[in-house]
């Protein structure tokens, strides 16, 4: 059990990372260009293991399905955060992300079918309260960009909690690695596709940080984070791990303010503590 939870923390604190990354590569590379190379390498990770472990991957037979988790899991989800974190600071960004379980909790009875418990919407209700209070903190000396960038992180959340939701659907017809895989083939055709016209030369400024930031959000934050969440909810279960992924916004804060020096106001630090609050009663 003590292993199971270490691996679902290791998995929140590689995905923490990713908003760390992704606020250090804003000027460095464009969001979608950004996503099409982080995407790139991880689908070919991801076709490698499937090869060691001899699956063969319906890439053609199951078109529609991978496409309509590519766009958005892997080009939505991921390209609005990228797009998010080019305004607004990454603990802010973090903080939001506490939403996602409340995102995945919405899109549970319209897709799935399940029934909410009541005690679900009550967290969900305080949840969004919470974000309200976050975004309002931030803003004492608002920022058109800011604002743009906290919907832009908002519709992220809603964006990964169709991915998920949608991912339970189709996950009885193929396993996960297969499944992801599949979203990130399409995903990542989808992110080059929306750098036809929009990528210039001159709006790239690699560095050498610059590419082991890329190669860590194209493989650690990626394969890595997904085999320990998956290795992780295999062995304490799906209903223990679920409250687990409400560590992703601490450890974003955390390393927002000890790597990147990044400062919190009160009122934003009370807006994402209840956010999470709200999320854990949610998932509970």
């Amino acid at each position: 059990m003590k292993r199971g939870i270490l691996l679902l923390m290791l998995a929140t604190l590689l995905w923490g990372g990713n908003y760390i990354c992704g606020r250090f590569l804003a000027p460095a590379l464009p969001a979608t260009l950004l996503n099409t190379v982080r995407w790139a390498i991880s689908t070919v990770i991801l076709f490698g293991l499937l090869s060691i472990n001899k699956k063969n991957i319906p890439i053609f037979a199951k078109w529609k399905e991978f496409l309509i988790l590519g766009f958005f899991g892997v080009f939505g989800f991921s390209t609005l955060n990228y797009l998010g974190l080019r305004s607004i600071s990454a603990s802010q960004a973090g903080m939001i992300s506490a939403g996602i379980p409340v995102a995945i909790l919405v899109f549970t009875p319209f897709v799935l079918k399940e029934h909410i418990k009541v005690k679900a919407w009550i967290g969900t209700a305080v949840s969004i309260l919470g974000v309200i209070l976050l975004i309002q903190g931030k803003h004492a000396a608002s920022s058109r960009g800011s604002v743009v960038g906290d919907i832009e992180i908002l519709l992220s959340c809603l964006a990964w909690g169709l991915y998920t939701v949608l991912g339970k659907k189709y996950g009885k017809q193929m396993d996960p690695l297969t499944m992801t895989a599949g979203a990130s083939f399409y995903g990542t055709l989808l992110s080059a596709i929306s750098c036809i016209g929009t990528v210039q030369p001159n709006m790239v400024h690699m560095t050498v940080n610059a590419w082991l930031a890329v190669i860590y959000v194209s493989t650690f934050a990626s394969v890595g984070a997904y085999f320990a969440w998956n290795a992780g909810v295999k062995i304490v279960g799906a209903g223990r791990a679920a409250p687990y992924i409400n560590l992703l916004p601490v450890w974003t804060v955390v390393f927002g303010v000890f790597l990147l020096h990044e400062q919190i106001s009160g009122t934003s630090l009370v807006g994402g503590v209840i956010t999470i609050i709200g999320a854990v009663l949610a998932t509970l």
